[in-house]
């Protein structure tokens, strides 16, 4: 995969905002129902995979270290203390386990040096009582319990087509692992999904940690959520204002047939049921539809005129508000 600065177009010092616009632009610009690019779907992929890290702070800090690729899986980095110089000299690892693990009562038995339970809460405290420990089975000691593996986080973008067809969504995870999951009905931008198990396993035999997904909607050229409702605008000429309407208007599901009543004022929001998003309840929110009056282009000169001569028969202005000569 290339750079994901590269991809998005952005410093490497680019602030968070920064990216967060750059991401936006792009994936507005090559979303697959906007662009006529045959590879816009590939460009649109890039683009979220590239967000997926530098738009992440964590992913970010990590990407800059060397710790993951481009692709967020890690980069081996080694362990300290196995090969040359771990104790019992050159090449040797004589770790030994101790405080109830194999051979009981205290005793080295084949790792040496460090009793599991101070040894392992100094590197894995976070793991160690932070969600239910695993207990050891028959034969594991004395029943001491196993740590989980960590949490980890990811970000994954999604359309508002993929949440209201109700279709799974994939996430690349910095485990390296590539996972497809339902969202919550009533999912919302900005929402954290976890996903169990789903996270760094456990190096002591514990459960898997969890993936905590962050859920965010990918700029849409013509519509924009608000909670279960979406809100789009629809332009109008004049005379359909005056006069009243049938006009085409885009959904999630297709365009559809509105009617706009006569004598509709600029700015009017129309509502179409069950054309929004899941709702908790199960049923989708409502699509509001914002009138937008726009006026011929070029001015029709007969338009022109009858305005002119309604202006000077006194009938101009919004009522209540005099007309400025």
């Amino acid at each position: 995969m290339r750079d994901p600065y590269e991809v998005l177009g952005v410093a490497r010092d680019a602030s968070a905002a920064e990216i967060k616009k750059a991401f936006r632009r792009l994936a507005k610009k090559h979303h697959p129902d906007q662009s006529k690019d045959p590879k816009a779907k590939e460009k649109f992929a890039e683009i979220n995979s590239a967000y997926e890290i530098v738009g992440d702070d964590k992913k970010r800090v990590e990407f800059d270290k060397g710790l993951i690729g481009a692709d967020g899986k890690p980069r081996f980095q080694g362990f300290e203390g196995f090969g040359a110089g771990a104790q019992g000299g050159p090449g040797s690892s004589t770790f030994r386990w101790s405080s109830g693990g194999p051979g009981g009562g205290g005793q080295s038995a084949g790792f040496g040096g460090f009793g599991n339970e101070d040894f392992f809460s100094d590197i894995l405290g976070r793991g160690f009582g932070q969600r239910g420990p695993q207990q050891r089975g028959a034969g594991g000691g004395r029943g001491e319990t196993m740590p989980p593996g960590q949490d980890v986080t990811a970000n994954a973008a999604v359309t508002l087509e993929q949440i209201a067809k109700g279709e799974k969504i994939r996430v690349d995870l910095p485990t390296g692992k590539t996972v497809e999951f339902s969202p919550p009905p009533a999912v919302r931008n900005g929402q954290v999904v976890r996903l169990r198990g789903q996270g760094q396993p456990s190096i002591l035999g514990g459960p898997a940690g969890d993936a905590l997904v962050t859920v965010e909607f990918v700029p849409h050229p013509s519509f924009r959520a608000e909670g279960e409702n979406l809100r789009t605008d629809v332009p109008i000429s004049l005379d359909e204002a005056i006069l009243g309407a049938k006009v085409k208007v885009p959904t999630l599901d297709g365009s559809v047939t509105m009617t706009v009543p006569p004598k509709t004022d600029g700015g009017r929001s129309l509502r179409l049921k069950g054309k929004g998003l899941p709702g908790a309840a199960g049923a989708r929110g409502d699509l509001l539809v914002s009138l937008r009056i726009v006026l011929p282009d070029p001015m029709d000169p007969e338009l022109e005129a009858l305005m002119l001569k309604w202006r000077q028969d006194g009938h101009s202005g919004v009522k209540g508000r005099p007309v400025e000569s």
